[in-house]
């Protein structure tokens, strides 16, 4: 028999003891996976066998059992977990991590286990603990999926538990192996139109998709260079070709040039041509008239094969060695590669505060605001104007159907491109304003910091040197220089490094000489220094634009400012604003009549800069 394992999850090894248990889990994994209740009660008593300290091991295991679910590490629990109400707990467990709980039954004869306690000094109770056991694991087997184990694999004999073999499966969600280029395509709508001429516009090609017994698309879509269109879901509803929009998705999928996930019109709409009782509105309407109109001889056969389709669509994929996550509404980080109902909800419909607007629409929690993870989450599902970053995230969904535009995000390349709606097709509940302000969504919720980000112990890598590590303490005393006298941190795009002077001098009543400073060049293999005269100035850090939208545009300024010169330090360099703003037109000009802004094809600049004299500052 062959166990196949989601690669993440909780498995809870049930059986009587002296079962094998143990002795099953040294044998199929690793010594960091498994969690023994034994070991616990060790941890706490100093005695393995101690059933006193029964209460305070399972506490122990517990924790850090959670710990590692946390992690996304496969846990093992290696206990007796033969009755319901220490089942309970485990199975609550994997739900708050989104992990599936998978149970694999030692069923040994009571005979057996019997034996082999008898075999061992520690094991010390009589055969009614094995039989109870025993009683107790048979009157259950039956209800274990009903308890909430996703899996339940059952070994009857000791034959079966030495002959079994455990493979490890990924996630449906875990295509980290893929590496891209993708094309990641938002909310699309029935928008089929729109879809042709953006994929055409990224660079893919059509061919006549053959062998299509029931389809009324027959355009197969690649990309001669081997990039892959990532479609974020909503397929449908509202626009005019949503049968269209489904079957080039569909196509591009299973030719391996595409992926897909679902989103919450789509699953509506599963829902629909399964038979079940869903509101017919927000265009699915639209979309069921299409259907109607198909050719009566083609019609069921049809609908199967979209449901088919629509039902093997995964809630979200992790791509690019977990650099990547796309989900229809977005994902938490703690989300991200886990498979749960929380987790399917949450990438189709999002959070909610429970609340409503003045048009009568669920205020949306908006997650993004708070995202801190690793990866790269790009979304839809909530129409935007413009797709802006925030946090690491993107929202590519720029409302095409209401008359915006089909936008895609090429990865890496972080590069967007869109493709204006032909007409409005639907209009919208809430009305798709253009923000007045100038300053993007990232700049606005940058108005706001986060202490947490900046506060405990710190583990920065860096683009080019080794990774640097900041101690509680360092960062306790740069918050509190930063927060007093730095400049808007918006601004702080650059602290110049300063040079360390060289040894101090061995001539007599000479501090420094440029012996020294040769002699360390020399033993770092620098055979060439270009040596210039000091002038006392001090150092200013300059940023200054093409005129003041450019500046509010760059640095999400809520205030029009044309500029600033801070100190190394992130202090403002001068006192006198009059004199900060004289100096910043002077440059200002000076750049213009240089042509600078054309040269550079640039807006802004940043100048690394020595004023003088000393004195000024």
């Amino acid at each position: 028999m062959n166990i196949e394992l989601p690669e993440l999850a909780l498995v809870v090894l049930i059986g009587a003891t002296g079962s094998g248990k143990s002795t099953f889990a040294r044998t199929h994994f690793l010594p960091t996976e498994v969690i023994s209740s034994d070991f616990c009660r060790g941890l706490v008593s100093d005695d393995d066998n101690d059933q006193t300290v029964t209460n305070e091991a399972f506490d122990v295991l517990h924790f850090i059992a959670g710990k590692r679910l946390g992690r996304g590490r496969l846990t093992v629990i290696d206990a007796t977990n033969v009755k319901a109400q220490d089942r309970q707990p485990l199975i609550a467990l994997a739900r708050e991590y989104h992990v599936l709980p998978v149970a694999i039954v030692l069923n040994v004869p009571e005979r057996v286990c019997h034996e082999r306690n008898q075999m061992r000094a520690d094991r010390d109770f009589g055969p009614h603990v094995v039989r109870n056991h025993t009683r107790a694991l048979r009157k259950s087997l039956r209800n274990l999926k009903r308890e909430g184990f996703r899996r339940v694999f059952t070994l009857d004999s000791v034959e079966e538990i030495t002959a079994v073999s455990i493979t490890r499966t990924p996630l449906w969600n875990n295509r980290q192996h893929e590496h891209g280029p993708f094309d990641i395509i938002g909310d699309i709508h029935g928008c089929a139109d729109e879809l042709e001429q953006l994929l055409q516009q990224l660079g893919y090609e059509w061919t006549e998709a053959l062998g299509q017994e029931v389809s009324t698309y027959n355009r197969l879509y690649r990309h001669p260079d081997g990039r892959k269109a990532v479609f974020l879901g909503d397929l449908v509803d509202r626009g005019p070709r949503s049968l269209d929009v489904v079957q080039l998705v569909q196509q591009m999928v299973l030719a391996g040039h595409a992926l897909c996930v679902p989103g919450n019109h789509d699953i509506k709409l599963l829902g629909k041509l399964n038979g079940r009782n869903v509101r017919v509105n927000h265009g699915l309407e639209n979309t069921l008239a299409e259907i109607e109109a198909l050719p009566e001889a083609i019609r069921e056969p049809f609908c199967r094969k979209i449901a088919d389709f629509l039902h093997s669509l995964v809630s979200h994929y992790v791509l690019d060695d977990s650099k990547l996550v796309v989900a229809h509404a977005g994902l938490k980080e703690k989300l991200q590669g886990r498979a749960s109902g929380r987790v399917r909800d949450f990438a189709l419909y999002g959070e909610t505060t429970g609340e409503t607007d003045e048009f009568g629409l669920p205020i949306r929690y908006n997650w993004a605001q708070e995202y801190r993870g690793q990866a790269i989450v790009v979304y839809g599902h909530t129409p935007t104007p413009e797709a802006e970053w925030l946090n690491h995230t993107i929202n590519v969904d720029t409302g095409c159907v209401f008359g915006g535009k089909l936008t895609a995000l090429r990865y890496p390349e972080r590069e967007l491109v869109s493709v204006a709606a032909a007409r409005t097709y639907a209009e919208p509940v809430r009305p798709l304003h253009i923000l007045s302000s100038i300053a993007n969504g990232q700049s606005v919720q940058d108005d706001m910091l986060d202490i947490t980000d900046v506060t405990g112990k710190r583990i920065i890598d860096t683009r080019l040197l080794p990774r640097i590590t900041i101690e509680a303490a360092n960062s306790a005393a740069a918050l509190e220089v930063m927060s007093r006298f730095a400049v808007n941190p918006k601004w702080l795009i650059y602290l110049p490094p300063t040079m360390s002077p060289a040894e101090t001098s061995k001539e007599p009543n000479l501090l420094e000489h440029p012996a020294q400073a040769f002699a360390y060049y020399r033993d770092n293999g620098v055979t060439q220094v270009i040596c210039e005269e000091k002038h006392m100035g001090s150092r200013a850090i300059v940023l200054v634009g093409r005129d003041e939208t450019a500046v509010q545009q760059r640095f999400g300024l809520m205030e029009s400012e044309s500029g600033i010169i801070y100190t190394r330090t992130g202090r403002r360099f001068f006192d006198n604003s009059v004199v900060e703003a004289e100096l910043l037109t002077y440059l200002q000009r000076a750049l213009t009549d240089a042509n600078f802004w054309a040269e550079f094809n640039t807006d802004w600049v940043c100048l690394d800069c020595e004023l003088m004299p000393w004195s000024e500052k």
